[in-house]
């Protein structure tokens, strides 16, 4: 399975008043982990950046007024992108910004690019409802490091997501997953290694089996009730 993380930066909060893009990161991964493959521009938006934006980037129009329009990354971007299942946090301001730039081009919407698109904001606030589900904050529970991330900043932010996606969705492909550590094993860009996929399985032998069981009744006999996995229990 191939998924492109995604994320933008932008002039400011509505494509419909003529903000643009500004910047586009985005980091391919396959069959749950990360490639060497990455998307990466800044863009001449050709207007100037509302302060509050540059608050969050600090990405100025003198800065990208020697970049290159968004006309002139578009095809690398459908190709780099075409047939993937899209990931972004808050699916609905990247996509409104993307089709936007498309039909300035008149080329069809980005969307349809995409095999399918996952909104991690949306899959996070159905798993952690009336909690904070910013990037930040789920890096944080994730115990995924960000310090690095001073200002808003597209790859860095598509790179964090993509750690984020992976803990949210641990279990549910590769049993390897379940079993990372998100607080240990970080590399110097504080980036957290995933573990590999070809892991031993041990069978229980006979032993301890008889052991386990041993165990279990004397749990019960400690605890002077039924406990959770007795079939009385599960009957009462």
């Amino acid at each position: 399975m191939r998924q492109v993380i995604l994320d933008t930066e932008t002039t400011g909060l509505n494509p419909a008043t003529g903000d643009r893009i500004i910047e586009i990161g985005c980091v391919e991964m396959v069959g749950r982990r990360l490639t060497d493959r990455t998307f990466h521009y800044y863009i001449n938006p050709e207007r100037d950046i509302d302060a509050g934006a540059f608050a969050v980037h600090g990405l100025s129009r003198e800065f990208l007024s020697d970049k290159p329009i968004f006309a002139n990354i578009v095809d690398q971007l459908i190709e780099f992108v075409d047939s993937a299942e899209i990931v972004i946090h808050n699916a609905a301001f990247d996509l409104g910004f993307l089709d936007n730039e498309f039909a300035l081009l008149k080329r069809p919407p980005f969307r349809n690019l995409a095999s399918k698109i996952t909104d991690t904001l949306l899959d996070a606030r159905q798993m952690f409802p009336g909690k904070r589900n910013s990037l930040d904050a789920l890096c944080e529970r994730f115990s995924i490091s960000n310090q690095h991330r001073t200002l808003h900043g597209a790859l860095l932010d598509a790179q964090l997501l993509a750690e984020v996606y992976v803990a949210m969705t641990r279990g549910q492909e590769d049993l390897s997953i379940d079993l990372i550590d998100y607080t240990v094993g970080a590399d110097s860009s504080g980036h957290t290694k995933a573990l590999p996929s070809d892991l031993k399985v041990l069978i229980a032998t006979d032993l301890d089996l008889q052991l386990h069981e041993k165990i279990l009744a004397e749990i019960a006999k400690a605890s002077k009730k039924d406990p959770v996995w007795s079939p009385l229990h599960t009957a009462g």
